[in-house]
């Protein structure tokens, strides 16, 4: 949350220029409050684990969310039960008529098949063309990620010779965004892919903006010029064990997956993996809610992906 101090203030100068987010209280006045609502898609096939990794995230906040919970209703989920998919997600069908301040697209396990060849990519794109017209700022994760960045500004993903697996060092390109306001100059962040978008795609187009890149997983935070798209192409909201879980998986299946890198302290899989990007995940999550949803939705939820003020 913002900072409030007198508008004259000599320091609001300073603080300003060291990139602290400043409200004068001209502005505090005449800014109304409301709850904020959110749908998230979650297309994980561990839907609880990965539902519960992401409202970590976002209740860590002082702001109050709702959380509208989508299924993709063209995909038959086989890893949760049907009585929690009834229970507590809805569906497009339901909710096309309604307006959101925010909206999360996750990742899924399908970075080898073409976007086309997915058994839900034509209700994804019905998703992300509605979002354009009733979601006010889209969150795109991992898998999400490059398939936003593909369907509305046509960037490609490409296979990569090995698996990216681990959590790797990211530095910051854009020191100015407030998306990145207080991340340290170098980050740690997990990534697990078999695909990548490629930073010079990115910055060759006019309306995206590249964030944060890693020289050993390349890109990783990239955004729209509008601030309408919001692209994380590793899992900031992945748990201490998650990783471990995979390459367990991995290796029951007979994959001989390697190590996740700089995971395991000495590479030792018997030992507890270290976190190291809990504190950046969160403020990842704070600085979007708070920068390119609260401070920018219109009060009127209806005029919410509408570009029309409040």
């Amino acid at each position: 949350m913002p900072i409030r101090i007198p508008d004259s203030l000599p320091a609001t100068d300073v603080l300003e220029s060291e990139n602290i987010f400043v409200m004068t209280e001209r502005r505090a006045m005449h800014q109304d409050i409301r709850p904020l609502k959110l749908v998230l898609l979650n297309l994980m096939p561990t839907k609880i684990v990965t539902e519960t990794q992401i409202m970590r995230k976002l209740s860590n906040t002082p702001l109050q969310i709702e959380i509208e919970l989508l299924q993709a209703a063209s995909h038959d989920a086989k890893n949760v039960t049907a009585q929690h998919l009834e229970t507590f997600y809805t569906t497009f069908d339901d909710i096309k008529d309604q307006h959101f301040d925010g909206m999360i697209i996750t990742g899924a396990p399908v970075e080898l098949l073409d976007f086309e060849e997915v058994d839900y990519w034509g209700e994804l794109c019905d998703i992300m063309a509605w979002s354009k017209t009733n979601v006010h700022s889209v969150f795109h994760i991992c898998w999400g990620a490059q398939a936003g960045i593909y369907y509305h500004y046509g960037v490609a993903k490409h296979e990569l010779p090995a698996k990216m697996f681990g959590v790797f060092e990211h530095r910051v390109n854009k020191p100015s965004s407030p998306l990145a306001r207080g991340f340290n100059d170098c980050f740690w962040a997990p990534h697990s892919r078999y695909t990548e978008v490629r930073a010079e795609d990115i910055e060759a187009h006019p309306d995206l903006e590249l964030i944060a890149v890693s020289d050993e997983a390349g890109v990783y935070l990239a955004k729209s010029t509008d601030s309408r798209h919001f692209f994380a192409f590793g899992h900031p909201e992945y748990d201490r064990d998650t990783l471990m879980k995979e390459y367990e998986r991995d290796a029951a299946k007979g994959i001989s997956p390697a190590l996740p890198q700089h995971y395991f302290p000495a590479d030792d899989p018997t030992q507890k993996p270290l976190v190291t990007w809990r504190a950046h995940a969160q403020l990842l999550y704070t600085n979007w809610l708070n920068y390119y949803v609260y401070q920018t939705t219109p009060y009127d939820l209806e005029k919410a992906g509408t570009g029309e003020d409040a």
